[in-house]
């Protein structure tokens, strides 16, 4: 570039700037709101599922082994009796507001079919209007009732003088995330949908807003060509976009205890592509919209959802449909997820992230060749 064009393109980007300094609201969009969803995303989404809140009629109260079961529900953190009942009128008027989630019933004569050797039935009523965490919750109590089922075979044979038959001990070793905490798979993907989402929404919204203010063709009437106004509208959103990067991380980092293994560098290369491609996004939205409005609508829809529903945020790609699937490979979001997470949690080198870079790069490149193209054809 000359030094004329470097001229006109930091003449844009002033411009640019003083118009963002102009408007606090856009200011805030692009400021406020990364920390406000990082807050609410951090804190509110949680895949854990803890203290399930679970009623007790016990029928066998009497007997000591009865007790004993009732102790592993207690002690683990994976319920919280909530209240006890004696009849099921009174469980299913609980389980119906949605105070309890679960229902454990010990029938009568729970302890005599354990001391006799036989099966001891145990009933289990679950709220499955949420099957997810139905699922989950009956697991948790399946593992209770397999651990005090071992522990009852042991203490048999232990009376009876016999030496406890061998069983399958299976260690699992936890890598990158060992205390499976839900937060810091969350954190990554938060980043990216803010990235996303606001480059492409602010850099639509300023774009059409020359449009509707008719300052647009008294840009076009100046000597600044097509590219240059272009970089020059890039360059005070880019800075906007990579302090919303900056945030992310350090909140992630520190507000969140995430911890972050990889290169900073990597990061700062891979993410100034992602916003390149983004903001570029942008661009393209605002020359097809023209207006405010629907370039907000246009942005919130290319960026927003498929972030969330497509890119492996929240619902892993593999358990989606096979149609479904094919479509997610369009989602520049999927491989900055999965570069994020490399990245915080396993120390990624570049050597682990060739075919995402790949795509990154040619996201950047295709969407900025768009909205030059786009742009030219409508000015001229």
């Amino acid at each position: 570039m000359t030094k004329s064009s470097l001229r006109r393109i930091r003449a844009v980007a002033w411009k640019e700037f003083i118009q963002i300094k102009r408007d606090p609201r856009s200011l805030a969009l692009s400021l406020a709101i990364p920390i406000f969803l990082l807050i609410i995303f951090g804190y509110g989404l949680s895949l854990d599922i803890d203290h399930v809140r679970t009623v007790v009629w016990n029928q066998d109260a009497a007997s000591e082994l009865t007790r004993n079961f009732l102790l592993d529900f207690q002690n683990s953190k994976y319920f919280k009796i909530v209240a006890y009942a004696d009849n099921y009128r009174d469980i299913q008027h609980m389980i119906d507001s949605g105070d309890v989630l679960m229902a454990l019933i010990i029938p009568k004569h729970f302890s005599h079919h354990l001391e006799a050797g036989n099966s001891a039935p145990l009933q289990l009523i679950i709220d499955g209007s949420d099957a997810n965490t139905a699922l989950i919750s009956r697991g948790y109590v399946q593992t209770v009732v397999a651990k005090y089922n071992a522990e009852l075979i042991t203490k048999t044979f232990a009376e009876a003088g016999l030496r406890t038959p061998g069983t399958l001990d299976a260690r699992s070793r936890i890598w990158f995330n060992m205390g499976l905490t839900s937060t810091w798979f969350i954190m990554p993907g938060v980043i990216a949908m803010i990235i996303m989402t606001i480059a492409a929404l602010v850099t639509s919204l300023c774009v059409a807003r020359e449009w509707e203010r008719g300052t647009m063709e008294q840009l076009i009437s100046t000597p600044v060509k097509t590219v240059e106004l272009i970089f020059g509208k890039f360059i005070p959103y880019f800075a906007i976009g990579f302090f919303d990067l900056i945030v992310g991380v350090i909140m992630a980092r520190f507000l969140f205890g995430v911890p972050f293994r990889g290169s900073y560098l990597l990061l700062a290369v891979l993410s100034a592509l992602f916003l390149t491609g983004a903001l570029s996004q942008g661009i393209y939205i605002s020359v097809v919209a023209r207006t405010q409005l629907m370039a907000s609508q246009l942005a919130a829809l290319s960026t927003m959802i498929p972030t969330i529903l497509l890119s492996g945020f929240i619902y892993p790609i593999f358990n989606m449909p096979k149609f479904i699937q094919v479509f997610t490979y369009l989602i520049p979001a999927r491989y900055y997820i999965v570069i994020l997470r490399d990245l915080f949690l396993k120390g990624s080198g570049i050597a682990g992230m060739w075919d995402e870079t790949a795509f990154l790069v040619l996201f950047a490149f295709f969407m900025l060749a768009f909205a030059v193209k786009r742009f030219r054809k409508k000015v001229a």
